[in-house]
């Protein structure tokens, strides 16, 4: 029941205004609704291999890039094969990708297996060859030879940081005098191809499809 405040009368819950004095009678509001909270988003942090810091240490600059794919092949006791590219393996004179990387064997095979190959078979194309191998495993192979420094390092067990620090960088990192190399050869390759086109074909060459005209028996 309702009580009126002015007359005290006692009406319905539902009425609106006081049967004997007319008076509207006071509405009790109605109790807000509860407003269901959503959860908090849950933040999903990638997972951090506890040697990332280690690989990160040896591989040097784009250390991010790499570990992008060496994540693929396994930072842990479990590895496997994955098929990557390496666009400036690829791209780049390779076996200086090798010799930048520090990776001085595959350098040298990289660097003389392309020459005996065109020596051998005579075909200029060959060395396309190599630059798809060397785009196609040489994430792989530098992995191998990142995870071969680190295991060095963690068998060492250095108790000074700042010192484990100098041997990750020294085992690894880059070469940067490799780059001026690079940039010496492209330059002397420019140069040698713009000399031919200037010089065009030795004297007395024949050009392709074109026989040499038979002499007559007349004119001997």
């Amino acid at each position: 029941m309702k009580s009126c405040k002015r007359c005290q009368q006692q009406n319905q819950e539902d009425s609106k205004f006081c049967y004997q004095c007319g008076t509207a009678l006071a509405v009790e509001p109605e109790p807000p609704i509860a407003t269901p909270v959503a959860p908090a988003a849950t933040i999903i942090h990638p997972e951090i291999h506890p040697d990332e810091h280690l690989w990160r240490q040896v591989i040097g600059p784009h250390a991010d890039l790499y570990l992008k794919h060496f994540k693929k092949f396994g930072l842990g006791e479990q590895t496997k094969f994955a098929l990557t590219w390496n666009w400036p393996a690829f791209l780049y004179i390779s076996f200086l990708w090798f010799l930048y990387r520090k990776m001085h064997v595959y350098a040298v095979v990289y660097a003389l297996g392309p020459m005996i190959s065109t020596y051998v078979t005579g075909n200029l194309t060959v060395g396309l060859v190599w630059s798809i191998m060397a785009g196609a495993t040489a994430n792989y192979t530098y992995y191998w030879h990142c995870r071969k420094q680190v295991a060095e390092i963690k068998k060492s067990s250095w108790s000074d940081p700042v010192k484990q620090d100098e041997e990750l960088k020294k085992a690894g990192g880059v070469q940067p005098y490799v780059i001026w190399i690079g940039v010496v050869l492209y330059i002397l390759f420019a140069i040698s191809m713009f000399k031919m086109a200037q010089d065009g074909p030795p004297d007395g060459e024949l050009f392709p499809g074109k026989p040499a005209k038979p002499v007559s028996a007349s004119s001997v």
